[in-house]
């Protein structure tokens, strides 16, 4: 039986997002970023289209690599001004019921201990609809807003974030057992103290001695999102994540990224099935080709490819202004995004301007819904992706065009959900309950006894996961 597509908006609380230069266009909205409004009936509509989640994406820091400033990001509102994407979710989950809310946050400038009780709250308000895309930074205009000297190195960021994983799931899974709130009033017991316990953790990177400030949330933990496909980034989703976000623009090599997520995770112990993998793609449909193809032509009109590259720039590091139209590029050591510097060595930039003729390099879909269904299903057949996240272009017209028209394009064919399943944001994702699954590594810090002992490793505790879930 075929697949039905999962399906995220991606989209960021700023002006700018991926297809630079579009926010001129008349019907444009995202100038209205700062207005509640703006992502209320945004998530309302995202729901009636039966969409999975709205993937928000984030950045700390400032593109400040092509031509060494921020003047293009300022003209051109590239990710600047941009604003906290955590703070959007209470009020969008108060007018939706199903729509999940994947969060972007960056765990190098964040502690443990708060960001656990950031999240718990967040499970609370929105009845398990929210997940996590972890991330650890990349920008050295970060690093330096934060105190330090640059961008810690690469691989090293991992490291640090293995370990901080490893601190919010002794948080949020061990340290309130599933029973331990009574809510007795005529005992005069809300929780048990013998149910509440104390995580003592000393590492590395942190030491945490201290009982999580939440009472057990409907996930626990939150649903896992990552991306990242370097060697590193590949390890470390297959050990903690349970949504993957890649890019690609062909069939081939989209398919061996898919393989090589799936494969992480069962090198991890997981099953290859433990990870549902989402590529970012831009769609542009009307209800004929002619018509869908005189729209793209009118989105280019608005869009930059200059300032799709200057954003370019600051994921490989490179300072793009400085090559000539057709210089290669050479890939040179920085901490920036590894599998970028990687995939584009040896272009042009007059390749890339190519490439960035929409503001963004995501595949791009153009045609009738039945084209772009086609299109979709293709891709989900060809490479073993789960769904999508769908880039706005032209905001909300982009979500408005495809959930009226490719949304029952893809019902028809019955590819695409036709209603809701019940349950928190991983149960609707994968149909196996609330809570993180026993072989994830972090059930292991469920057995209340674990805790006392602050140099254990999820790794270590792995074989014990369903001992521990036996205490419970």
């Amino acid at each position: 039986m075929a697949r039905e597509i999962l399906l995220n908006a991606f989209n960021m609380n700023c002006v700018g997002h991926i297809h630079h230069g579009l926010w001129t266009h008349p019907r444009d909205r995202s100038t209205e970023f700062n207005q509640l409004s703006y992502w209320t009936e945004l998530a309302q509509l995202l729901e009636r289209g039966l969409f999975d989640g709205l993937f928000i994406a984030d950045i700390l820091g400032v593109y400040d690599v092509y031509q060494n400033g921020i003047d293009l990001p300022l003209q051109e509102a590239i990710q600047l001004p941009v604003n906290d994407p955590l703070l959007l979710v209470s009020a969008m989950a108060g007018v939706t019921r199903n729509l999940g809310f994947g969060v972007t946050a960056n765990l190098s400038y964040e502690a443990p201990y708060t960001f656990a009780r950031r999240l718990s709250t967040l499970d609370h308000l929105t009845q398990g609809r929210i997940g996590w895309n972890i991330v650890t930074g990349y920008l050295d205009s970060a690093a330096k807003a934060m105190g330090r000297p640059q961008q810690v190195e690469h691989d090293r960021r991992y490291d640090q974030a293995d370990e901080y994983l490893e601190v919010l799931y002794k948080l949020l899974e061990g340290s309130w057992q599933d029973d331990a709130v009574l809510a007795d009033r005529e005992r005069r017991v809300y929780a048990q103290p013998g149910k509440v316990h104390k995580v003592r953790h000393q590492g590395e990177f942190y030491q945490v001695e201290g009982y999580h400030l939440s009472q057990p949330s409907p996930q626990r933990t939150p649903l896992l999102f990552q991306a990242g496909s370097s060697p590193r980034g590949l390890r470390f989703a297959g050990e903690h994540a349970e949504c993957v976000f890649i890019g690609g623009n062909d069939h081939a090599a989209v398919r061996a990224q898919v393989d090589k997520v799936r494969a992480s995770a069962v090198a991890a112990g997981r099953t290859a099935e433990a990870i549902k993998v989402f590529m970012g793609i831009a769609v542009i449909v009307a209800p004929t080709e002619a018509k869908a193809r005189d729209k793209h032509a009118e989105y280019l009109r608005y869009a930059s490819p200059e300032a799709g590259i200057a954003h370019f720039s600051s994921s490989t590091g490179i300072d793009l202004a400085a090559f000539g139209l057709d210089e290669p590029i050479q890939p040179r050591k920085t901490n920036a995004i590894e599998s970028v510097v990687k995939t584009f060595s040896g272009w042009t930039k007059r390749r890339l301007l190519q490439q960035h003729a929409l503001g963004g390099r995501y595949p791009l879909v153009v045609g009738s819904p039945e084209q772009v269904a086609e299109q979709l299903i293709a891709w989900i057949d060809a490479t073993g992706l789960d769904g999508f996240n769908l880039t706005r272009i032209v905001t909300p017209e982009s979500y408005a065009d495809f959930i009226d028209l490719v949304v029952p394009e893809l019902q028809r064919r019955g590819r695409y959900k036709t209603t809701y399943a019940d349950g928190t944001l991983r149960h609707k994702l994968f149909g196996q309950g609330p809570r993180l699954p026993a072989d994830h590594p972090g059930a292991a810090w469920r057995d209340p006894g674990r805790l006392q002992h602050p140099h254990s490793t999820a790794n270590e505790l792995r074989g014990l996961s369903h001992n521990a879930l036996s205490l419970l």
